[in-house]
């Protein structure tokens, strides 16, 4: 009983696994085929999406396409229209140009017509004018020559009556300014009868071996005499004073270097312009070395040291210098000795005061060479070379251009006065004078082109050197006017004064 109990429990048991089996079969194929359901559901969805999403992006595409061949076209159209309008520019030049090479063309035409008319003219007038000239020297029985030397003779005598009209004119002009012009033609002509000061000042005689040497000196056809003045800037006078010359300049460092170059001259017995040349070059270095020397000796007469090379310069070119007369190198001397005593009996610096009253005029030293003063020009080389202050403020004071703030300034105002207030110290008119000279030679060198100006003869003439390259022959001319009227303007004379333009064109070379 019990096998067949288990043999009917197996097969429900496998009836029951089959219908299990069988079941989930089913609904496993029902789940396969909803999944595919859904499967070819989405892929459907998705090749419709891809299908609009593809149709969309075409459009977009062609759509930028459309916009870029819209933008391509609407370029080259501008493009085009920018061409053609450049293109009617062209022609419209080139119309223009033909028209301008037309209008010149008749115009060349028109002139080589004119100019051939105007040669026609000129030759009939140049006929007509001799036929004229020939009636004119018919009827005048003159020839045409003789004609000219007719006008010339009237032209002559009517600008003689300008010049007697213009002469009448001027001295109507002096006689007006008479009281004026006579107070300086006095003072002139006491000055030169004060012949043993100006002669000391201004006149150096120098002694010759032999008459025989004076014709040596004057050269052929004047060529030595001419070189020497025009070297130094000196006049040399040769007269009848047997053996002996005179040098005569208002400049003393000019004139001893004249005297210095001309005693070698006549020691050496070769006298030409190239040795003339050498000997005044060695001369001027002498007088710098004399310079220095004058300048180192006045330093130590008055016990003041730790100058400047330059400022000791300075002081002995005032060895060569005068004020009204008074030798400038010597005053400073004395000035700075009493400045030295009044310090010492006042209780005040004495190497101080002595300094600046040894420097209280060095400004003269410069000022023909530099424009302004000789107070103003002292103060700057002061402080150039560093001098103390009170120094530099008792040169600015010592004439009153400005107030004495220091004991020293007063000291120096004081011993300057006491120096120049000597008897016989100082005379007016011969720095007047030397400072009229002076003026000439500035004036002459304050015009382009010059080279080197030298006031002679006292003052009646001035002899000016012009730099060739600058200067011409027409040049000269005008600018020897133009000095002559700016000294008429500026400086107050006797008499006339001779501006000579010298222009020397020397070439030099070398055979190696």
């Amino acid at each position: 009983m019990e096998p067949q109990i288990i043999g009917v429990l197996v097969a429900v048991v496998l009836v029951a696994f089959a219908i299990g089996y069988m079941i989930r079969k089913y609904l496993a194929e029902a789940k396969i085929i909803s999944a595919e359901t859904e499967a070819k559901k989405i892929k459907e969805e998705a090749v419709l999406f891809a299908e609009a999403t593809r149709r969309e992006s075409v459009l977009e595409a062609k759509e930028e396409v459309l916009k870029l061949r819209n933008e391509v076209e609407k370029e080259n159209k501008e493009r085009r229209s920018e061409l053609q309008r450049l293109e009617r520019r062209l022609v419209q030049k080139e119309e223009t140009l033909d028209r301008k090479v037309e209008g010149i063309e008749r115009k060349e035409e028109a002139l080589n017509r004119k100019e051939q008319e105007i040669e026609d003219v000129k030759n009939r007038l140049k006929e007509m004018q001799n036929r004229k000239i020939a009636e004119l020297e018919r009827v005048s029985g003159m020839t045409s020559e003789e004609a000219r030397q007719l006008l010339l003779s009237n032209l002559e005598k009517e600008i003689q009556h300008e010049e007697v009209v213009m002469i009448r004119e001027m001295e109507n002009r002096i006689k007006e300014e008479s009281d004026k012009r006579a107070r300086d033609i006095i003072s002139l002509a006491i000055q030169r009868c004060a012949v043993d000061h100006s002669a000391e000042t201004t006149v150096a005689v120098i002694p010759l071996p032999n008459d025989e040497m004076k014709g040596r000196i004057i050269g052929r056809e004047g060529r030595n005499i001419r070189a020497f003045e025009t070297l130094t800037g000196v006049e040399l006078i040769i007269d009848d004073t047997p053996e002996a010359v005179i040098l005569s300049g208002f400049d003393p460092i000019r004139r001893e270097a004249a005297r210095i170059a001309l005693e070698k001259l006549i020691v050496d017995g070769r006298i030409h312009p190239a040795r003339i040349e050498e000997m005044v070059d060695r001369a001027q270095k002498e007088i710098e070395v004399q310079v220095r020397e004058a300048g180192e000796q006045a330093s130590f007469q008055t016990g003041v040291h730790g100058l400047h090379p330059e400022m000791v310069n300075l002081l002995g070119r005032l060895k060569y210098r005068t004020s009204y007369g008074q030798n400038v190198l010597k005053h400073s001397v004395e000035v700075a000795h009493l400045g030295g005593l009044i310090a010492a009996e006042l209780g005040v610096d004495i190497q101080l005061t002595k300094r600046a009253g040894l420097l209280h005029d060095i400004g003269k030293a410069m000022d023909h060479m530099v424009e302004g003063p000789h107070v103003t020009i002292g103060v700057e080389l002061a402080k150039k070379y560093q001098e103390h202050p009170e120094i530099v403020h008792a040169i600015a004071a010592h004439h009153g251009d400005e107030e004495p703030k220091t004991i020293i300034a007063v000291l120096i105002q004081t011993a300057d006065a006491i120096s120049a207030a000597r008897p016989g110290a100082r005379r007016e008119t011969l720095e007047a004078y030397l400072k009229r000279l002076q003026k000439l030679e500035e004036i002459a060198n304050s015009f382009e082109g010059v080279d080197k100006s030298y006031a002679i003869q006292a003052g009646r003439e001035i002899r000016i050197m012009v730099k060739p390259e600058k200067v011409d022959d027409l040049g000269s001319v005008h600018l020897a006017r133009g000095i002559a009227k700016k000294i008429e303007n500026e400086v107050e004379y006797p008499g006339q004064i001779k501006v000579t333009i010298l222009r020397e064109i020397r070439v030099m070379e070398y055979a190696k």
